[in-house]
């Protein structure tokens, strides 16, 4: 082989590397830069956390009713055929346990209502009743969270959710305990922000006891209503709740 040829050649190879590093280089310095471009990279190290969060929730019932035949042989059926939207603000602290797991308080307050229709299945009648609430409510939670992905990090979330009714109760076909306890189950996702978190959440709650007042000496002379709210066993409450929490 001639020194012009393997000159030639040199160039050749040389040229090709250099494309090649020109293609690849930005490549990787890009990559560099992303793996350091993570916005508050030591939040999740701190012991504890405190936030807020706003948000929009729907209640619901799940009713069962027990065949009460009134005196005039009627049976009442109870349904919520809507869900109506309501509102929720809360606090937040959370307590770091380890790498993946934390507990979570967050006192609020839920505001909502359900309007329940009342159905007379032997002769069609109906009414309506529109049952107002404003829970003070206190969610104990634990968050499992999964390695973050740059500025994201999934999470699901389980607790329990005692929660205290402060609206004062009227005298209607049905009326609710001031007092409820209830699970929640639900999944969320962490966006880290330059200056702050940013924690959109969906939650489901589910009421374990009885929401229903049974016992309504103020309907004895009430025919009507008092054949309404003999007609329902146990009611337990529903809940779906979105948040937006700010850390």
């Amino acid at each position: 082989m001639s020194f012009t040829a393997l000159r030639h050649r040199i160039i050749i190879a040389t040229a090709l590397l250099g494309c090649a590093l020109g293609v690849w280089s930005p490549c990787a310095v890009a990559d560099r830069l992303n793996d350091k471009v993570l916005n508050r990279p030591y939040s999740d190290m701190r012991r504890w956390h405190l936030g807020f969060s706003v948000g929009l929730n729907s209640f619901d019932y799940t009713f069962h009713h027990n065949g009460f035949v009134t005196e005039e042989g009627n049976t009442w059926f109870m349904e919520q055929p809507d869900l109506s939207p309501g509102f929720c603000v809360t606090g937040l602290f959370n307590l770091r346990l380890n790498d993946y797991f934390s507990l979570r308080v967050t006192p609020g307050m839920y505001f909502g209502n359900r309007i329940v229709r009342f159905i007379d299945t032997t002769n069609g009648e109906e009414a309506k009743q529109d049952i107002k609430s404003a829970y003070l409510v206190l969610p104990v939670d634990l968050k499992f969270a999964s390695q973050r992905m740059r500025n994201i990090r999934p999470y699901m979330v389980g607790g329990v959710m005692p929660a205290v009714d402060v609206l004062k109760k009227k005298a209607d076909y049905l009326r609710t305990k001031s007092t409820d306890f209830m699970v929640s189950v639900g999944f969320g996702c962490d966006i880290y922000l330059p200056y702050f978190k940013l924690i959109p959440e969906l939650k489901f709650c589910f009421g374990l006891t009885d929401a229903i007042q049974h016992d309504r000496p103020d309907l004895v002379d009430d025919p009507l209503r008092t054949g309404v709210s003999n007609s329902v066993k146990k009611a337990t409450t529903k809940m779906v709740v979105l948040s937006f929490y700010f850390e």
